[in-house]
């Protein structure tokens, strides 16, 4: 079988999304630090995967519709929720003697963050749904202008909501203060990287259309 231009981008943007989503979620429970004015502020690993999950949801939302987009949210969550049950089906097998990893260094990379990756599923499935609707929002509020303000607007929102949930339902030991501190830095990086993809998603807009002659999903089959 033939596969069209449209079809073929599909599957190679499905491809970086899943990958980008369930290497975030291996990753998250580690936690990094940054000084800003003298002042140390943690980060989550997690944040070099996931900004990207949502300039990709964008960029399908914009060429393949609200409805793909929504399929593409649903098919992440529950990829990611298989991709657990393997591993702690993995994790119940009983260990060999004399086996190069050890259960404690097993258990410390894949099973011991289980509330953050819980967290995640959570806040990813509620920040996505929530950025495609506000992308959708500001696409028939204005048209097919301001590509960045309804990139860049979405992903803002559904961004700040996704770092509260997730960092309220990992860390809820840790002290108010230090939640806080986890939730502005994470938050700004995000921000951040979703203004620095801005040129990236015009630049991908451009690629699309001239390179893959493909276009946009017209406003009335966004609301079909």
């Amino acid at each position: 079988m033939q596969l069209d231009a449209r079809l073929r981008l599909f599957m190679y943007l499905l491809g970086v999304f899943l990958t980008c989503l369930l290497i975030g979620n291996l990753i998250g429970g580690k936690l990094t630090s940054v000084t800003v004015f003298g002042d140390e502020r943690l980060i989550s690993a997690g944040n070099l995967a996931f900004p990207l999950t949502f300039v990709l949801t964008d960029i399908i939302n914009e060429f393949y519709g609200r409805k793909v987009a929504r399929s593409l949210t649903l098919l992440g969550f529950f990829m990611t929720a298989l991709a657990f049950g393997i591993i702690y089906l993995a994790d119940a097998l009983p260990f060999a003697t004399n086996t190069a990893i050890t259960p404690a260094a097993f258990e410390n990379v894949f099973t011991s963050a289980s509330r953050i990756q819980i967290a995640s599923m959570v806040a990813f499935l509620v920040a996505q749904f929530l950025d495609i609707g506000v992308f959708f929002f500001i696409k028939k509020v204005t048209g097919d202008r301001f590509l960045w303000l309804r990139a860049t607007g979405s992903t803002a929102l559904s961004q700040m909501v996704d770092t509260i949930l997730v960092v309220t339902i990992a860390f809820t030991s840790l002290p108010g203060n230090v939640l806080v501190n986890i939730i502005l830095t994470s938050y700004a990086v995000k921000l951040l990287a979703a203004v620095v993809m801005t040129p990236v998603i015009y630049a991908l807009h451009e690629l699309l259309e001239k390179r893959y002659g493909l276009a946009p999903v017209p406003l009335e089959a966004r609301q079909a």
